[in-house]
């Protein structure tokens, strides 16, 4: 990066900085009444915001942007009004900032009380999806941070316009603009700027693969791991199979192109001949293509030869990859291998193997008999979410208001010394 550009992003910094020290002191309404605005200038402005957005998608269309980064980058009328309601869940919880456990009084009288306050600015780099601009914005302010954004070029105009609306919302609130900012210039160096700038207090990658190694790679910021989504599906030989067909459908087709959508399915041999045939039937018709292990190709002859490569796949379309195992253990012996610690999920009608499964499972959210997506800030009634955390520091799961904070002790003393009796 040229020294230029490393002073703006410097700059960009200190402003954040400042705007987010008196927002840590304003109470929780005035936070909430930019959050009120934002909702509200989402649906005055909708058509302006969905006009920038198809300026998007039409040159992300003549860029030939793969169809699952496309369903991501659409703002359509439903995910926009659902973008207002999400803001509105957020005004709906409980402040975070304060909140404590309660005090306790040590040996010699001095009174400790550990509370959580903000973590100070945040950076985000994120593709395709210009909604988060709005997620994680909402997450921030609730929170008493500040956040600096580096989108996709592929979502540029969309988080532009956005990014305006925030700066409406906080103005109309009495609160600084500068506390929601992003990075327009789509320069890598930008992103790479980020990932060494010296204060930022988090940052947080979402997107793909390759932008997520990326950034935990090279950043020498403090990063929260939001890892992609090799979701498996286990039907267990005791499984309800009009449940597992269900929880597959949904899985797979509710919305491919996200990271808690199915993208492994693994059953039991016992059951492996009637629900293989099942699932490929109902699949197929939405034009799923299957890849499988042997086993599976003898049942449905149809399907794709699966390679290593599939098996740690996230498709993030019409695609899944399918195995079929002797036992539970086999189970959880491919999820360990091939698993992103994100979300898995198990169907069975037995409570011994379905309670093996939830503590064996090394992920961020577990599952049984239930959809994988589930995991969501929104669905975990979390407001919204800022990514899914698939490490265990500091935050695991979805990302709400309490995983931007972090803890500080108060100590209440009457002149008590450690060293000096």
């Amino acid at each position: 990066m040229s020294e230029l550009q490393v002073d703006d992003l410097q700059a960009m910094l200190a402003k954040a900085r400042l705007a987010q020290r008196r927002l840590a002191q304003v109470p929780m309404q005035v936070r909430n009444r930019a959050l009120a605005e934002m909702a509200r200038i989402l649906r005055e402005d909708a058509a302006e915001i969905e006009q920038a957005n198809q300026d998007d998608l039409t040159r992300a269309r003549e860029s030939a942007l793969a169809p699952g980064l496309m369903k991501r980058l659409a703002l359509t009328p439903d995910k926009i009004e659902g973008l207002a309601r999400s803001l509105e869940a957020l005004i709906g919880l409980a402040d975070p900032i304060g909140r404590g456990e309660g005090r306790r009084v040590l040996a010699n009288g001095l009174i400790l009380e550990t509370i959580r306050v903000p973590l100070g600015v945040i950076g985000l780099i994120f593709e395709s999806r210009p909604g988060v601009t709005v997620e994680a914005g909402g997450l921030a302010i609730k929170s008493g941070n500040a956040i600096l954004l580096r989108g996709g070029r592929e979502a540029k105009a969309s988080i532009r316009a956005l990014a305006e609306a925030w700066h409406q919302a906080l103005n109309s609130a009495g609160l600084a603009r500068d506390l929601v900012q992003c990075l327009e210039d789509p320069d890598r160096r930008l992103a790479e700027g980020l990932m060494h700038l010296e204060g930022l207090d988090l940052l947080i990658p979402r997107g793909g693969q390759g932008l997520i190694a990326a950034v935990v790679r090279e950043a020498t910021v403090p990063v929260i791991e939001t890892g992609i989504g090799n979701c498996h599906l286990y039907v267990d030989a005791d499984a309800d199979l009009d449940m597992a067909l269900s929880v597959l459908v949904d899985g797979k087709l509710g919305n491919p192109a996200v990271c808690n959508a199915l993208e492994s399915l693994l059953v039991h041999c016992a059951v492996a001949p009637e629900f293989l045939s099942r699932a490929h039937d109902r699949l197929s018709q939405h034009g799923v293509v299957f890849h499988g292990d042997p086993p599976s190709r003898t049942i449905v002859p149809d399907m794709l030869v699966a390679d290593e490569g599939d098996y740690r796949e996230e498709y993030l379309g019409l695609e899944i990859a399918v195995k079929v195992v002797k036992s539970l253990d086999e189970a959880l012996e491919h999820i360990e291998q091939y698993g992103s610690k994100h979300s898995e999920a198990i169907i069975t009608q037995s409570y011994h193997t379905g309670q093996t499964f939830l503590e064996r499972v090394d992920a961020a959210c577990v599952y049984w008999n239930a959809s994988t997506r589930f995991s969501d800030g929104f669905e975990f009634g979390l407001g919204a979410e800022v990514g899914i955390s698939t490490q265990k520091l500091h935050a695991r799961g979805p990302m709400g208001l309490e995983a931007l904070t972090t803890w500080k002790t108060i100590a209440y003393g009457q002149g008590q010394t450690r060293d000096l009796r």
